[in-house]
């Protein structure tokens, strides 16, 4: 397969980032270049992870062919058995195989180099940019850029001095001469030392989160006392967005009526309304109709830089407004399941009892397949073991990663374990396997970088919310974080593996990806000392984040965090959001009872309205629950 198999994954990959932005995105509601830019971010990270693998057993079998035609010295037979580098041949060559997924000579470094670059023109150009732009109150698009271009002076000023200080360091050194290929070497040096800053912290805290995130799902006690914290939290955002959003709309009404239909203004403030509930747009129509009768009135006209600050915020306020009651709704069906669970673990009967039935009837699938004693097992039994067995092999997996993190660098004797693995699968030139710990492992510390990058809240700033509540901001911030933590995580890995000749030191081929690199040794102080030994720091950060350091830090930076029950804030936030719970479970039943009454007298008229439609059923859904809480 000459180049199959990258074209496949280059098709297949695709759909990965589109179902994460399906996910967290709305593809009707936000602009098409946040969505394209986003997706573009996500697809080249991803595509970067994908393909390393068959860049690593394509250059394995390249090293065999060249190990092959070299002139052997039998002297140097005793050193190539007890070397722990790449394999060389003894005096007997051996039959190179061609790996299934051989990718031919020249594919990969042209591949490589539109993939990175084009992914670093995003991250440090294009996407900070496209920020400033969804975030700007602006009118016109002139105006946003304009904004966007005073916000981003100082953030690439920031990078310019970086940079600049990088080449007077080179500059000064006479040795070296100051070419394009070292411009670039320079560059890249500067964007991953960057990268791999974050890199470490992330990674240090998604390596013990994980297993214990599984861990912790185990324990369904645990897991409905923090579904209780998560409730009392959220109650407290929710009614800090509807005060927000009653304070924008309350200014929008006023200059909604100093404003009338014949001033230059009037463009601005029906921009406004638009980005305000329909109702609200309803009944503020109204009222201007009704005091454009009255010119004589004295009005105070706002100014245009008002309306930009009033614009934005009416945008911010909305879409919090959006991302609270969603999550609302959410997290009340996650606090009734795990009540209902935790009710059925006691059952006699093995069969699993809802205590609200679903609106819908039951499918295909859940009235032969996952039927209440199936569904008994699994939530009561089997889930729970699931995931401990899962938790005990990602710890297993994070102890190896942080052993090989601290001893990459040891080359004789080789002491990571990922490099011993691929060393082994080597011998025999077995690609399928070295395929597969490869894919295996640069998914792992993905799946741990990237866990983080989803999860991890900056304030109000930043949030990534499933079911189509991202804003344009998060999901561009995000692309930025994917495109920078990317490029360093694969090279990190590559030290793993002791593929790296940079950091290994040792005499073979380098990958293609490594290549468009160039060679880290123009910055020794970088390639021998900051790449070596600062991924050792994630041993501290997986001790704190076991011993929840952060958090504590942050409880008592007045953030709450889910500690202990024995925590007297955490306690009171559980039995906060227990009452909140208690509440809405009297007050649904007494609503579902009604529903159902009404399903039955409605049962004999199948006529549909004319505004109904499918959406507006999941919407309705989402109301009910805000209604029960409207007033707690």
């Amino acid at each position: 397969m000459s180049g199959g198999a990258l074209g496949i994954e280059i098709v297949l990959v695709f759909f990965l980032p589109l179902f994460l932005l399906h996910r967290y995105g709305h593809f009707r509601k936000q602009h098409p270049l946040v969505l394209f830019g986003t997706l573009l971010s996500w697809y080249l990270c991803f595509l970067i992870v994908f393909i390393l693998p068959l860049d690593v057993s394509t250059t394995i079998y390249n090293q065999c062919k060249i190990d092959n035609e070299k002139p052997r010295d039998p002297s140097s037979d005793l050193f190539n058995q007890t070397s722990n580098s790449s394999v060389f041949p003894t005096s007997t060559p051996k039959v190179c195989h061609k790996p299934w997924s051989y990718i031919p000579d020249g594919i990969l470094p042209v591949f490589w180099r539109v993939v990175y670059w084009t992914s670093q023109c995003l991250t440090w150009l294009l996407l900070p940019f496209m920020q400033s732009y969804a975030r700007s109150g602006g009118f016109s698009i002139l105006g946003k850029i304009k904004t966007a271009l005073i916000e981003n002076a100082i953030y690439y000023g920031t990078y310019l001095v970086i940079f600049c200080s990088l080449l007077i360091y080179v500059a000064v050194h006479p040795q070296w001469q100051l070419t394009w290929q070292g411009l670039q070497t320079i560059s890249i040096a500067a964007a991953n030392t960057w990268g791999l800053f974050l890199l470490v912290l992330l990674l240090g805290y998604g390596l013990v989160e994980i297993p214990c995130l599984y861990w912790n799902s185990s324990r369904h006690g645990y897991l409905l006392a923090k579904t209780y914290f998560k409730v009392a939290k959220l109650a407290t955002e929710k009614s800090d967005a509807e005060e927000n959003m009653d304070d924008a709309m309350e200014e929008v009404a006023n200059v909604n009526e100093s404003v009338g239909y014949s001033h230059p203004l009037r463009n601005n403030i029906d921009t406004i309304l638009r980005k305000c509930p329909m109702e609200i747009q309803e009944k503020m129509v109204r009222l201007n109709t009704e005091d454009s009768e009255d010119e004589s009135t004295q009005r105070t006209y706002p100014s245009k830089r008002s309306l930009v600050k009033l614009h934005k915020q009416v945008i911010y306020a909305g879409q919090r407004h959006s991302q609270t009651q969603v999550q609302w709704a959410i997290l009340l069906e996650e606090a009734f399941h795990l009540e209902d669970v935790c009710k059925n673990e006691t059952s006699a009967s093995h069969q699993f009892v809802h205590s609200f039935p679903s609106s819908q009837p039951p499918g295909w699938l859940g009235k032969y397949l996952y039927t209440p004693t199936i569904e008994w097992y699994w939530e009561c039994v089997l889930r729970q073991w699931c995931y401990r067995l899962l938790a005990l092999l990602l710890s297993l997996l994070s102890v190896a990663v942080v052993w090989s993190e601290c001893t990459f660098f040891s080359t004789h004797p080789v002491l990571s374990l990922f490099a011993i693995f691929i060393q082994l699968a080597e011998r025999d030139y077995n690609y399928l396997y070295i395929e597969m710990a490869c894919f295996v492992t640069i998914l792992f510390l993905c799946v741990c970088v990237y866990s983080t990058v989803f999860r991890i809240r900056v304030f109000n700033y930043y949030y990534l919310v499933p079911h189509h509540q991202t804003d344009a901001y998060s999901l561009l911030f995000s692309g930025m974080l994917f495109c920078r933590l990317t490029p360093p995580l694969c090279l990190n890995f590559l030290g793993l593996i002791h593929m790296d000749s940079s950091i290994s030191h040792q005499q073979r081929i380098e990958t293609a990806y490594t290549t468009i690199m160039g060679s880290m040794r123009l910055l020794s102080f970088i390639a021998d000392g900051f790449y070596i030994y600062y991924p050792m720091l994630i041993v501290l950060l997986c001790i704190a984040t076991y011993c929840s350091l952060g958090t504590r830090c942050l409880n008592l930076l007045g953030f709450p965090q889910y500690i202990s029950q024995s925590d007297d804030l955490t306690s009171e936030l559980v039995e906060e959001g227990r009452e909140l719970i208690r509440r809405g479970t009297i007050v649904w039943r007494e609503r579902y009872g009604e529903q159902r009454n009404v399903r039955r007298n409605r049962n004999g008229y199948s006529e549909l309205k004319d505004n109904d439609s499918p959406s507006d059923s999941s919407d309705s859904e989402y109301e009910v629950y805000d209604d029960h809480f409207q007033h707690t």
